[in-house]
């Protein structure tokens, strides 16, 4: 999306459709023009009712926990709880650049992360929470936690959801190979006394034909998939929204 006029217009047109929700991705600096997430998901939902708003997702490490609670409640607390928290640690592709600009180093982003989602929860819920240096804080007023889905097809992105995560978000893993890693990750939850993380594929390998895409879907569900995230095709969202819808039809059909 390049402006505010196609926030709004794109996310009118996901709920006028019946989608459940529009995503937004995360970079300071990416390898091409990016809005600010938190601001573009917060647009989308003020003009809506029902349209979920998901960061897909928040580079969590880029900013001070406490700074992202805050933002992540205040967009809770206007959206009505519609906000679905994925959290990842960013595409390589887009190189250290925003990294360096923010002042975080890069090789350190994955501990980072793992130490900010320890203490999100209470924050984002407003209870005290104590921070990395000792400092206990409180922010008020509290939100409802959100659903937080953690990106990323790596092992170590797995061990993260099994960790901390509602739900793991990888990127077209291949549905040959979800019984696998599903297993894989019922077993580290296990290890962490959690339940089974539920798993949301962003960009699956889907057919151009909305019915066949929709019997692809039906198999995702059969293995395990709760949501689908279709990516953008390029600048022409309308076509993109109008499949998803048609897909929808053919899938409820």
């Amino acid at each position: 999306m390049s402006g505010a006029g196609d926030v709004r217009a794109s996310a009118r047109a996901a709920e006028s459709y019946g989608l459940e929700s529009v995503w937004a991705t995360d970079h300071l600096i990416a390898s091409q023009p990016m809005l600010d997430s938190t601001i573009a998901l917060a647009t989308a939902a003020a003009v809506t009712d029902q349209l979920r708003v998901g960061f897909g997702a928040m580079l969590l490490a880029l900013r001070p926990v406490a700074w992202a609670a805050k933002e992540i409640g205040t967009l809770q607390q206007l959206s009505g709880g519609r906000v679905l928290l994925g959290v990842g640690t960013g595409n390589p592709a887009h190189g250290d650049i925003g990294w360096r600009a923010a002042g975080v180093p890069f090789a350190e982003r994955g501990a980072r992360t793992d130490r900010s989602l320890a203490v999100l929860p209470d924050l984002v819920a407003g209870k005290p929470t104590t921070l990395e240096d000792g400092l206990e804080v409180a922010l008020t007023p509290g939100a409802p936690v959100p659903p937080i889905l953690i990106a990323g097809n790596s092992a170590r992105a797995r061990r993260r959801a099994a960790a901390y995560g509602d739900a793991w978000m990888p990127i077209n893993p291949g549905i040959d190979k979800l019984p696998t890693l599903v297993g894989e990750l019922r077993d580290l939850a296990e290890q962490h006394n959690r339940p089974t993380p539920a798993i949301t594929v962003v960009a699956p390998a889907l057919s151009t034909d909305p019915r066949l895409a929709a019997d692809e879907l039906a198999a995702y569900e059969a293995a395990g998939v709760e949501r689908v995230v279709l990516a953008p095709t390029g600048p022409d969202w309308q076509r993109d929204y109008a499949f998803a819808a048609e897909v929808r039809t053919a899938y409820a059909a």
